[in-house]
């Protein structure tokens, strides 16, 4: 960038004598251009999620977001000493964790680039469990066998521990519990209860229950 400036070129003729020519070396810089994610947790505040750069170019480079995800941007500049200047841009939004692994885009356009520079960035949510109970058909009837419930969550990051409680106290002896899973081997009275699936990630955890009722006899589906 040293060698930008005003250049003057000093020539003889004849008969006229000397003459001069003066012309203007414009140096022009390519941006370094950069983008990261920023893990976020979600929340009811605008945080930024997103941020791009484009670092030392002239003339300065401009920066766009292309984001499905209806946040908003603000953009920065600082100023070198050699004449380029830096352009900073941060992506904010109110992170849900519908919004985990969406795709945010961010575009830089400058003279010395042939295209502009496009770089998508996965966005990184981080959320307490939401936690569901499946498997619970309303026909527990006494003797029914493997009779199953299954704990579903929905967690970043993935969930460490799952654990089932009963709301009446310890689980019945005929309940075996393997990872999310819940089975009753046999329904009878016992099993007359409300499960309760607790579930932990490193934010902290979330539960769900369901309450099971006990009938005496299998319930007949009718044919439509």
């Amino acid at each position: 960038m040293s060698d930008a400036g005003r250049y003057t070129c000093e020539y003889a003729t004849y008969p006229t004598g000397n003459e001069q020519g003066t012309t203007t070396l414009i140096m022009l810089s390519k941006p370094k251009n950069s983008a990261n994610g920023v893990t976020v947790q979600a929340g009811t505040k605008s945080v930024v999620v997103a941020r791009c750069e484009a670092a030392d170019a002239k003339p300065a480079a401009t920066i766009e977001w292309l984001a499905p995800v209806g946040g908003n941007h603000s953009t920065s500049t600082t100023s070198g000493p050699d004449g380029t200047v830096t352009v900073r841009s941060e992506y904010r939004l109110v992170p849900t964790p519908a919004d985990n692994g969406r795709e945010v885009i961010c575009r830089v356009n400058q003279k010395t680039q042939k295209q502009p520079w496009v770089y998508p960035i996965k966005l990184s949510v981080e959320y307490l469990p939401s936690v569901s109970i499946e498997g619970y058909d309303h026909n527990w009837y006494v003797g029914r066998s493997d009779a199953t419930l299954v704990c579903l969550a929905n967690a970043n990051p993935e969930p460490t521990t799952i654990t089932w409680t009963a709301a009446s106290g310890p689980l019945p002896e005929t309940v075996v519990v393997e990872g999310n899973k819940l089975t009753v081997r046999k329904v009878d009275d016992a099993v007359n209860t409300t499960f309760i699936c607790e579930v932990k990630n490193r934010l902290g955890s979330s539960r769900n229950q369901i309450t099971t009722v006990v009938i005496e006899e299998e319930r007949q589906l009718i044919q439509g």
